[in-house]
């Protein structure tokens, strides 16, 4: 056997290797739930490799007989579409003030837009998939911000997802169909509101009583300090979070994963992952590798 032919067979063998480290975890996660929270910049990157990524591992999930529930944002592009339709885009808080005007224009670009561009990249993939708005599967309340002085402050339609409607996410699980969600909301006046995806994912992974729910963004996971990336906590106790807080590590809009990780946890979800969405198959790594990447958050 020549030098080119041994090299052959030793990728092979390195590939049957990987299939070989995935097997008990495809084997244990088989039937199950797992959520994914879609986000972060690489939504927009133009290299069509780079967006169908994720719809690739989603395919895979579902390959091997795991049952995937896809969350998507978006707020970049809900930002460029305001910038078009003459809309100013303002936040408090890290929350973007959400007038009637607004809440139009969120419901169009992440129900009609972005939420059947993943659908078709689904499809087009050879999985199935199915979208919904989030008017149809989320209920919220009025969310209400406090100033430093203790007085509300009012930041419009914004919501807080407080209810699930599983029967359409279970039919679509009955007949493995992946459904993909926009993280909007009906409120309980019946308009709609624009949520956090981070908190519609929990909740979502909570009402399916779900086995993962992995959120992936464009940051490598909780790090110790934001400008270095080997400070990165790869494994965080729920009991650990309030003092991350108290220390300014946890914060900005890590709060809203972190604190939506720690509730799905207490709440019977076995493991909260925080991935880089920019890392090829980050999902894949992270749940069929002994190693993982980015963060795992556990009881």
């Amino acid at each position: 056997m020549n030098l080119a032919s041994e090299k052959c067979m030793h990728d092979l063998i390195s590939k049957a290797d990987v299939l070989l480290e995935a097997l008990p975890y495809i084997q244990r996660f088989r039937s199950q739930t797992f959520v994914v929270k879609y986000g972060g910049s690489f939504m927009d990157s133009p290299d069509p490799e780079v967006r169908n990524g994720v719809a690739r591992d989603v395919v895979f999930l579902e390959a091997v007989g795991i049952n995937p529930i896809v969350i998507h944002g978006g707020g970049k592009a809900i930002t460029r579409a305001m910038d078009a339709a003459g809309l100013k885009a303002n936040f408090i808080q890290g929350m973007r003030v959400t007038d009637e005007a607004t809440v139009n224009v969120v419901e169009q670009v992440l129900s009609r837009e972005i939420n059947p561009e993943i659908v078709k990249a689904i499809n087009a993939l050879g999985g199935k998939a199915r979208g919904f708005s989030g008017t149809d599967i989320f209920t919220c309340r009025k969310l209400s911000l406090s100033g430093s002085d203790g007085q509300e402050i009012d930041i419009g339609f914004v919501g807080e997802v407080v209810a699930v409607n599983t029967e359409p996410l279970r039919e679509c699980i009955r007949r493995s169909i992946t459904p993909v969600i926009s993280p909007t909301a009906r409120g309980e006046d019946g308009k709609i509101y624009n949520c956090n995806a981070d908190v519609a994912a929990a909740q979502a992974a909570i009402a399916l009583k779900a086995k993962r729910l992995v959120f992936m963004s464009d940051v490598p996971g909780l790090l110790r300090d934001p400008n270095d990336v080997s400070t990165l906590i790869t494994h965080l106790q729920t009991g650990e979070v309030d003092a991350l807080k108290k220390a300014g590590i946890v914060d900005r809009g890590m709060i809203p994963k972190v604190d939506s990780a720690v509730a799905a946890i207490k709440s019977g979800v076995d493991k909260v992952s925080l991935v880089d969405g920019r890392v090829d198959h980050s999902v894949l790594l992270e749940i069929f590798t002994h190693a993982g990447v980015g963060t795992e958050v556990v009881l």
